[in-house]
This record gives structure tokens, C-alpha cells and sequence, in this order.
């Protein structure tokens, strides 16, 4: 006879059909790419100019825009964590709006800001010739924009969860905040300061909304992968192909990593 818990674990069949069909949703897509690309002249078409061009330029940016994200975006989280102050509810709304504002839209606010034009980007091209638009330093902008609040709300929960006591045990001990903050702070959130610092650099590596809204689409300039997937599909498919196959290599490779070593802690 089988025990009601045997039986209870026994998944409803219903479910198991609306399970599957659920992943169908996102394999049958990655299957039809697969079943596309050009496996025989794969090598070739990355090794080609637009390809390594753009792989480049996506390397260099990404990665640009994850230390300017580290550089203020975990002094950010820092405060929002630890620090009351009027608005932070509305600050940290801000920070977190970008995950679901159309990327686009962020895109024209980065131009109706730092533009030749911009709120910013006027007085700082009339006082330094500098210009954003259109640029390699756009991109890092549109992307670092895009990408931060991975990072802030990563540490930030980290640090609201952290037990204070021991960070208080080490002062007591002697160590000052800059100390206690290297030595204890950081160490225990470590898996969640990994794991922003991973997706924010995943997202940066494939953003396009925000990027060809404010930058453009210039070929070894601001072409990025994805924004060369999307010129590819115009007028060479299979190079498309194979820029959204390392995309998607990218990316998954990215998640299974971060779900198997960092994922628990976010």
C-alpha cells in the first residue's frame, strides 16, 4: 500500500503538462537558433571583421561600465541600506527603474541629459568639447546606467541581512570603518557583491535598447554584439546567427554559474 506522502509527492499531472509547456516557451526558441546556425562556417563568420570588432567593443565596455558600477553603486547600496534619510524610498525606486523602464526610454533620458544638447551634456561640451553621443564613452554610460541596479540590489540586501554584530565586535576590538568594512563587511556579503558585480556585467554585455537610442550603431565605435545582431539581420542572417549564439552562450553560461556558486545568496 502506498503511504499518503509517497502519494502526495507525486506531481499532478496537470501541472507537469503547463510545467513543460512553460519550458517550451524558452527552448523552443534556443532550438530553432540552433537548428539555423551554420555549423560549418561557424569559425569563419566569427573570425570576420564585423564580429571581432564588435566583440571587442563589447568586452572593453562592459567591463567599463561594471567598475564605474562598482565605484558608486556599492557606496549607493551602502547607503540605502544603512543610512535613513528623507526620500529613500523614492531614491531607492530610482535606482531600481531602469530594470523596468523600456530601454529605449532610458536611452532618449541619457540623450535629453548629456546630449549636445542635454540638460549636462551642453554645458560640459561648451566647457571641455566633450561629446557622449554617439561615442565609445556613450556606451559605457548607456550601459552602466542599465546595469548598476543589479549590483545595488544585490549588496544592498546583502547588507540589510548582514547580522551588525559582528562588524560592531570589530570595532570594539579597535578597527576603525575603513578596516571593519575590508576585513569583515565585505567578506561576509562576497557572494551577493559577486554575483551583482556578474549580472551587471551579463546585462551591460547585452544591452542594446538604451545603447543604440543614445550611441549608435557605429561599426568598432559603439556597435556592440547585440546592436550588430541587429544590423546582421538585414542583410547577412548568418552572421546573426552566429553574434546570437555567443550571446546566448554568454549568458547561460553566466546564469548556471551564478546558480550553482552565488545564486542562493541574492
Amino acid at each position: 500500500m502506498t503511504s499518503p506522502r509517497l502519494r502526495s509527492a507525486r506531481p499532478p499531472v496537470l501541472l507537469v503538462v503547463l510545467g513543460a509547456l512553460g519550458l517550451a516557451v524558452f527552448v523552443v526558441p534556443l532550438l530553432g537558433l540552433l537548428a539555423r546556425t551554420p555549423w560549418s562556417d561557424l569559425p569563419d563568420l566569427l573570425a570576420g571583421e564585423v564580429v571581432t570588432d564588435a566583440l571587442r567593443l563589447s568586452l572593453v565596455t562592459s567591463i567599463a561600465a561594471t567598475a564605474i558600477a562598482a565605484l558608486v553603486g556599492i557606496p549607493l547600496a551602502w547607503l540605502l541600506a544603512r543610512v535613513e534619510f528623507p526620500g529613500r524610498t523614492v531614491a531607492r525606486g530610482i535606482v531600481t527603474l531602469p530594470l523596468v523602464l523600456p530601454p529605449v526610454v532610458g536611452g532618449a533620458a541619457l540623450l535629453f541629459a548629456l546630449g549636445r544638447r542635454g540638460l549636462i551634456g551642453e554645458p560640459l561640451n561648451q566647457a571641455t568639447g566633450l561629446v557622449l553621443p554617439f561615442s565609445t564613452w556613450g556606451v559605457v554610460i548607456a550601459n552602466t546606467f542599465v546595469a548598476m541596479p543589479f549590483l545595488v540590489i544585490s549588496v544592498e540586501g546583502a547588507l540589510r541581512s548582514l547580522d551588525q554584530r559582528y562588524e560592531g565586535a570589530a570595532s570594539t576590538l579597535g578597527a576603525g570603518r575603513w578596516t571593519t568594512l575590508r576585513r569583515v563587511t565585505l567578506p561576509m556579503i562576497a557572494p551577493s557583491l559577486i554575483a551583482g558585480l556578474v549580472l551587471t556585467w551579463a546585462r551591460a554585455f547585452g544591452e542594446f535598447g538604451a545603447t543604440i537610442t543614445f550611441a549608435g550603431s557605429l561599426q568598432g565605435r559603439t556597435q556592440t554584439l547585440p546592436l550588430a545582431v541587429f544590423v546582421a539581420l538585414e542583410s547577412d542572417r548568418d552572421t546573426a546567427v552566429a553574434l546570437s549564439l555567443v550571446m546566448v552562450a554568454v549568458s547561460l553560461t553566466v546564469l548556471v554559474v551564478l546558480r550553482e556558486r552565488w545564486w542562493k545568496a541574492l
